[in-house]
């Protein structure tokens, strides 16, 4: 049996009111005397009455619902930025719909083409690579609103996002101030092109005359925290003289932690870690680890704003604008001790 769906011919014919009084009453109409609305809207609660939103798209041009497409929905951080994006937009009348690429190029793809037939209005993206676009590339040039949350000052493409090449750079610095230059990297965003924080890593360690040795990276097998175990054993078994680590999330930093715990290294005093994003388990692990900050508040005010303005422009849309957000370098007892 299909859904009863109640119309506002129902509600006319409960009531006696004609359908253009119902739909007034409906919308608050102050032609539509006081104790008149009462009565119909009492009638459309009884009657457990829902507004056709795609009738009113039609209507409107506009469905007020916004695509936020997520990477890997278990990254701590991207959960962080969903609530909050759902949060911003719910105070500016938008909706959030979710989906998630797995990482994976194909469905990303076919995630962004489902919302397009859903008709939202912008979408907010976590490209899976931050080179491969011109899928994107190409929906911004037909004029469709758009912000990545992670780009190049290059993509062609609206993004907002934090500056993790700078970032990387920081934290590397941070370690080679404190005397280290055998310094490992545990980073996995760079086997889908994204270089930034390595490029960053590498960028601090040029400036310091210190040549990037391959025995003190590795690309970990998958994004968390036993990714970062894994990595931090391989890493070890290399004897490759490791005094400090940056690692390319909290959650690998963490793994590299307790492997250290387990086989009785001492934080910072035998290796010291960095991590990034600093989700709320860093600050508050056996051994706090310092960590480069993600933005989260900034980043969702920056890009909701910049996609309501892209949605109401009156005509073609705007140049893109590439913001990218300077980061912190929040140092805790991982690197500088008790």
């Amino acid at each position: 049996m299909g859904r009863l769906v109640v119309r506002l011919k129902d509600i006319a014919d409960r009531t006696g009111f004609s359908v253009n009084t119902v739909s007034l009453a409906l919308r608050d109409s102050p032609r539509i005397p006081p104790e008149t609305r009462q009565v119909i809207q009492a009638a459309a609660e009884a009657l457990n009455y829902l507004p056709n939103q795609v009738a009113k798209s039609l209507v409107s041009r506009e469905t007020r619902t916004i695509g936020l497409v997520l990477t890997d929905i278990t990254n701590p951080i991207l959960t962080q930025v969903a609530q909050a994006i759902e949060l911003r937009l719910a105070e500016q009348g938008y909706s959030t719909l979710f989906a998630t690429s797995n990482n994976d190029h194909a469905e990303e793809k076919k995630v962004i083409e489902m919302f397009r037939s859903r008709q939202v209005d912008g979408m907010l993206i976590y490209p899976r690579s931050h080179r491969e676009l011109d899928h994107i590339r190409r929906l911004r040039q037909a004029g469709y609103p758009l912000v990545l949350l992670v780009a190049d000052p290059d993509a062609g493409v609206d993004a907002v996002c934090v500056d993790e090449r700078r970032g990387a750079y920081k934290a590397a610095r941070h370690l080679i101030d404190l005397g280290h230059s055998r310094i490992g990297l545990i980073d996995g965003a760079s086997a889908r092109g994204n270089h930034e924080k390595r490029e960053g890593y590498q960028q601090a360690l040029s400036e310091a005359g210190i040549g990037v040795d391959d025995a003190l990276t590795i690309e970990p097998r998958g994004h968390s925290l036993l990714a970062g175990h894994g990595a931090m054993a391989e890493l070890a078994a290399r004897g490759n003289g490791m005094t400090a680590l940056l690692a390319g999330t909290d959650s690998l930093a963490l793994g590299a932690l307790r492997w250290t715990q387990q086989h009785g290294l001492r934080v910072p005093e035998d290796l010291a870690i960095v991590g990034f994003d600093n989700i709320e388990f860093a600050e508050h692990a056996a051994t706090p680890l310092t960590s480069v900050d993600y933005a989260v508040g900034r980043v969702t005010e920056l890009a909701v704003q910049r996609l309501i303005d892209l949605i109401q422009a009156p005509d073609l849309l705007p140049e893109p604008q590439v913001t990218l957000i300077e980061p912190e370098l929040l140092v805790r007892e991982s690197t500088i001790g008790r």
